[in-house]
């Protein structure tokens, strides 16, 4: 009997919603305080996801969700980057 393989999840810190792993994007915030984003999701660090959605990007740029889930202010930079690749996908 051939057992199935656990899927990882996940939850978007804007819409809460428990996803699987390719369904959202990382940003992390690593010990020197750098925040970026992390598409491959194995970079050292505290991560946050968010889901890969137009939408739910624009909406955690508006809310400030990732300044509060990082206790600091995030660059515009990285909301660009996650439209990017969005966009990209």
């Amino acid at each position: 009997m051939v057992s199935k393989r656990k899927v990882p999840l996940r939850k978007c810190i804007v819409t809460n919603e428990m996803k699987a792993k390719e369904e959202l994007l990382r940003v992390v915030r690593n010990k020197e305080g750098d925040i970026f984003v992390d598409p491959s999701g194995k970079k050292n660090g505290r991560g946050a996801y968010i889901t890969k959605d137009m939408t739910v990007i624009e909406e955690a740029e508006k809310n400030g969700v990732l300044n509060k889930s990082f206790k600091t202010k995030v660059d515009p930079t990285i909301f660009e980057e996650l439209k990017q690749l969005v966009i990209g996908k």
